[in-house]
């Protein structure tokens, strides 16, 4: 069923498949980086700093993202985000320096971000409101099947090839996405406001700042959560539950596995039900899981942790994006994604900022359980102080 839908939904070539290809090609480079960053022998702040350059580009592209779709056009930035993030990879095989390579990663940040913010606008622009759940957790489906199988590629090319040989690759995967978004995404047409773009802004912070002070904190929270699962885990199976490396990526693929499993059904649900059938129990179970990951002691037990995790978050696929879609004014809707994507970016930068600096401070353990914490004051948000945003057309009146 997920297939055939994937196959005649309207979207399959000019999103579907290019986001594909895009999120393989991109988590190709997550078992890479590490190694590459290592390199250039410098010290762990520096690598640490190198991994983050990609974020770094993330948050300071969001904003332009939003006023430049204002201008131009989803197509058009979605277009010029493909060849900002294929030159910022493919120059990575040639740098010869840690500050060339940042310069690169940077470069290749704000570009994904233009494209993901474009992207996010095509989305909510092309699927009416009350099917809006299924097609946003689609494409949250493809880009994990993309993530699933993307970092064995990568991982397999750099050991058969050279480590900066894959960076080549994921060029060449960019190129291909780069033709699909030009050969079938059709150009709509954009509603502009009157407002330059800097005013248009303030405009939008202004008329939407309820909905970013209750929507916008749950998503940081949700995006802390996520993050911070992702950093938590495999430093509690390696430091505390003393796990090889073998049996970490297997926790991993567990998770992962699940999470896939449950995106279809998540979109059913939030078109269904309402968005926030979707949200809250899934945050809720992560939570939960969270708070109980400092009572293992075992493989098995974190094992069984890590899948309830992963299910529950696989519930929440693509929620935050088709909230964002939801409350999106139609006017000025690129500058408002914009906005919302910085949001979510914060959150997802801060969570393992939270573990590392929790850690630091108390133990490990202690980061799971301020994690947790994370989830219920997110499910607790959308539970209790957001709307509910699924509005179904109401039946035509009886003549």
């Amino acid at each position: 069923m997920v297939l055939r839908d994937l196959i005649r939904s309207p979207l399959a070539l000019s999103l579907y498949l290019p986001s594909l290809i895009y999120a393989f090609s991109v988590s190709m480079l997550l078992p890479v980086m590490p190694l590459y960053a290592s390199s250039f022998k410098v010290s762990y702040g520096l690598i640490g700093l190198l991994l983050a350059g990609q974020a770094i580009g993330y948050l300071l592209g969001d904003i332009p993202a939003g006023i430049l779709l204002q201008k131009f056009g989803g197509k058009q930035v979605m277009v010029a985000g493909i060849v900002g993030g294929l030159i910022g990879t493919v120059a990575l095989f040639w740098a010869s320096s840690m500050p060339e390579a940042m310069l690169y990663r940077v470069l290749g940040g704000i570009s994904t971000a233009l494209y993901n913010v474009a992207r996010h606008e095509y989305l909510s622009s092309a699927v009416i409101t009350e099917n809006r759940g299924r097609s946003i957790a689609l494409y949250g489906g493809v880009f994990r099947m993309g993530r699933l199988v993307g970092p064995t590629a990568g991982a397999f090319i750099a050991g058969a090839f050279g480590l900066r040989v894959p960076f080549l690759v994921v060029g060449m995967a960019m190129g291909i996405a780069l033709v699909a978004v030009l050969r079938y995404m059709p150009t709509l047409e954009v509603t502009r406001a009157p407002d330059s773009a800097f005013t248009g802004l303030y405009r939008v912070l202004r008329e939407n700042r309820y909905n970013f002070l209750t929507a916008g904190m749950g998503q940081i929270f949700v995006q802390t959560v996520r993050a911070g699962r992702e950093a938590i885990v495999p430093l509690y199976a390696a430091d505390v539950l003393g796990l090889d490396v073998e049996l970490i990526g297997l926790l991993q693929s567990i998770e992962s596995a699940l999470d896939v499993l449950m995106f279809y059904p998540a979109g059913i649900v939030m078109d269904g039900f309402g968005r926030k059938f979707a949200i809250v129990p899934s945050f809720i179970f992560q939570s939960l899981g969270m708070a109980l990951i400092p009572l293992t002691s075992s493989f098995f037990g974190l094992a069984v942790l890590v899948g309830m995790m992963g299910f529950a978050n696989g519930l929440s696929a693509g929620t935050m994006m088709t909230i964002g879609s939801d409350l999106a004014p139609q006017e000025t809707r690129g500058q408002f994604l914009g906005v919302w994507r910085l949001i979510g970016d914060i959150g997802a930068s801060g969570g393992p900022l939270m573990v590392g600096w929790v850690a630091g401070l108390l133990t490990l353990q202690a980061s799971a359980l301020v994690i947790a914490g994370s989830g219920v004051l997110a499910a607790s948000i959308f539970a209790f102080r957001v709307p509910e945003t699924l509005r179904k057309s109401e039946p035509p009146a009886p003549t």
